[in-house]
């Protein structure tokens, strides 16, 4: 059943359309920058976008934050809403359960299908966003990288890109949401990046000192295999992040026969929960909103790694899927959704 739902969402053509469209914006993006070589100042735009032009090793990263608002939950929703009500508008699902087909084995497969649908968007953005950006701007000059490092993250640690992604609702109120430097403070010409060691570095010893790396938001450099490393746990928690979206409209999805009436209903609760984020009189509940954490796998990129709000983030998802699945299978099963 699991090959039957695989093979129905991956030979859809609008499956890879939407895909393809997901991985074209960070390449339009990218183009703008690499033609102007003007990247928005640290503290505006997508977090890293104002790193790339240093490093093009970054792109993935810039590229997964610009798709995370708005544009893959939509596409997320879409396929999950269309899960179960599309085949019922449609006339199909009754036949799937005319035939000896377990309705949880169904829902199941469902489920599997949109969870293989969100890694290989995941994997498409950051793979082709890779290609973009070290094509365009090269996997960066080493001196270059060490000399951004002031701009990428600020003496206390933290990064003005991660602060302003955290007035989003991803982190604000953890430690991913430190100040960033005070405006008008002179980069620190130090012996170990972000350190404010006095002793300063030649060229040559900054070049071996940052030869295949990048720097972390802390200032710390990031070998290749360390980024690669992070950029994957961000890919895995993004990947959970986008499930809580899934389960959302899935379980609409067994409550109508209309997918754009489930599609439409997740979005709504996803927007709900954005505003409520930034409401402060709805504290109490913000940390369990499901967009509350979105935004807290740049905590990957930081050195040392901040886990309290990844963790956190990974709970509440894990929680929102078990619950919804749980009220999907009830209703799946008992409703004669087939109707």
């Amino acid at each position: 059943m699991i090959g039957v739902e695989l093979r129905k969402l991956f030979r859809r053509p609008r499956t890879w359309v939407t895909i393809g469209l997901l991985c074209l914006l960070p390449a339009v993006v990218a183009g703008f920058l690499a033609s102007t070589r003007i990247a928005p100042p640290a503290g505006q735009g997508a977090a890293f976008l104002s790193a790339v032009l240093q490093s093009g090793s970054l792109y993935p990263a810039a590229a997964l934050a610009l798709v995370l608002p708005i544009f893959l939950p939509v596409a997320v929703a879409v396929v999950a809403g269309d899960a179960v009500a599309g085949e019922s508008a449609v006339g199909t699902l009754r036949y799937l359960l005319v035939r000896p087909v377990r309705r949880t084995a169904l829902l199941g497969a469902k489920l599997v299908s949109v969870i293989a649908f969100v890694v290989v968007t995941v994997a498409a953005v950051a793979g082709t966003s890779y290609v973009v950006g070290v094509t365009l701007f090269g996997a960066g000059d080493p001196v270059a990288v060490v000399n951004a490092i002031p701009q990428i993250g600020g003496s206390s640690g933290g990064s003005s890109d991660a602060g302003s992604a955290g007035s989003s609702g991803g982190t604000a109120n953890g430690p991913a949401a430190a100040a960033p430097a005070a405006p008008g403070a002179s980069p620190p010409a130090s012996g170990t990046p972000g350190t404010g060691s006095s002793t300063a570095l030649d060229p040559t010893e900054a070049r071996d000192r940052a030869e295949d790396s990048v720097s972390s938001l802390s200032g710390d450099p990031l070998s290749p295999a360390d980024l690669a490393l992070r950029l994957l746990g961000a890919m895995g928690y993004i990947t959970i992040s986008m499930l809580g979206v899934g389960a959302i409209a899935l379980f609409l999805s067994t409550v109508t026969t209309s997918s754009l009436g489930a599609t439409l209903g997740a979005l709504a609760a996803l927007i709900t929960s954005q505003v409520l984020v930034t409401l402060d009189a709805a504290a109490s509940v913000t940390p369990y909103l499901p967009t509350r954490y979105w935004l807290a796998w740049i905590d990957f990129f930081r050195d040392p790694i901040f886990l309290r709000d990844i963790r956190s983030g990974v709970l509440v998802q894990l929680a929102y899927v078990l619950v919804l699945m749980v009220a999907a299978w009830a209703n799946f099963t008992t409703k004669d959704v087939a109707q």
